[in-house]
Parts: structure tokens; sequence; C-alpha cells
């Protein structure tokens, strides 16, 4: 049994996949406590369902088979091991969205991750765990960092740079009423930074406090 926060349908709103029709798992119950947390929510759930319950909902969905399993922090979870096998037999692909601060080792080769790595602004810097870096595929995963300033903006550059990541697919995300999107574009382009900046398009499209996007 996994203790869910919520399933759903929605369009991708992040990383490369933005834009793309996806059905959401969001797993129940974080390890972290981020400042700009917008999923406070998915904390705790009184929702226990098994595989065959979470496979039988997201084919009411049928066509679509972009799925994403996220949190809270799905990897808190060891049944979410099971999942990844059920969705991969039945060739859904599957991303997989991770705070960084539990071992992505066993984690299969089909699955792509989105690895965040926190900066200062979360309040959960020291979070990450150097060793993942082994365990993410530079062809299929992604990297995200999110921030809330310019301090962030530095922070997440130097370790860029430090850990030589340039040739991995890079987001920067700007945190929704605290760092403005012009200012993040700006300093990305004076740079001449290699990442990609995205913005929440599901918060664009609906209200951002709605639950379900």
């Amino acid at each position: 049994m996994l203790e869910i926060s919520e399933i759903f349908c929605s369009i991708q709103g992040e990383s490369t996949y933005a834009g793309l029709p996806c059905i959401f798992i969001r797993l129940a119950g974080c390890n972290l406590r981020c400042d700009y947390c917008d999923t406070t929510y998915s904390y705790e759930s009184d929702i226990s369902l098994s595989i065959n319950d979470i496979i039988t909902k997201i084919k009411e969905y049928d066509t679509i088979k972009l799925v994403e399993i996220t949190g809270g922090e799905p990897l808190l979870q060891p049944e979410v091991y099971q999942l990844f096998e059920s969705l991969h037999k039945d060739r859904y692909t599957i991303l997989l969205e991770t705070n960084g601060s539990i071992s992505l080792k066993d984690i299969p080769k089909y699955i792509i991750k989105i690895v965040d790595v926190k900066c200062p602004g979360s309040g959960e810097e020291n979070s990450f765990l150097l060793e993942n870096l082994e365990f993410i595929n530079q062809e299929n995963d992604e990297i995200k960092f999110v921030l809330s300033n310019n301090f962030d903006y530095n922070w997440a550059k130097d370790f860029i740079m430090k850990y030589q990541l340039n040739e991995y697919e890079i987001l920067f995300s700007p945190v929704s009423g605290k760092l403005n999107f012009q200012d993040l574009a700006k300093w990305i382009t004076e740079d001449k930074l290699p990442v990609r900046m995205q913005l929440q398009l599901h918060k664009i499209i609906w209200d951002k406090d709605r639950r379900g996007i």
C-alpha cells in the first residue's frame, strides 16, 4: 500500500516535458520543510491505495502514457519501486521528481529522474546527497534548482561549475512571488549560462493555489 495525496491528470508544468498531458501520482510524506513549499498538504494523508488500485485509477485517463510520480518525497515509501515496475510493464513514460536527499542508487534506468538541489533560500541547502550525482543519467535525467533570489542564483551557478554539470539538463525555476521572472532571465542571458529557465506553466494556466493541476 502507498500513502497517496492525490492522483490527477493535467498539463505538465515543469521540466523538458512541460506542455504535455501528464498523469500525476502525488505520494504523501516529506522529510524536508522548504520555506516556499506549495504542496504542504502532501505532508500527511489518510488515503492508502494498493498498486493495482493506482494502476486502475490512472487507466481512466486512457491514452495518456506520461506519468509523474511526485510528492512530498516519493522515495520515502519503499513500495514506490513496485509502482515503478507496474508502470514500466504497462509502457508508461515515468518521471520521478525527488528532492535529492535520498539515495538514487537503486532507481531503475528506465525512470527519468528530475532531481532537486535545494538552494539556501529553501532553508534545506544541506539536504542534497552529493553521491547522487553519480546516479544522475546525463542523457535522460534533469537537475533542478528552485531560486528565491540572486544569492540562490549565484549559489546554483557555483554548484554547477564546481561539479562540472554543464553538459547536464539543468533547470532554473524562480519561486513565484519571490523572484522576478525578468530578473532571472536577465542574469541567465548576461552570464550565458547553459541552463533552461522554466516557469510553472500550470500556475499560469490555472489559479496558483488550486490543487489537482
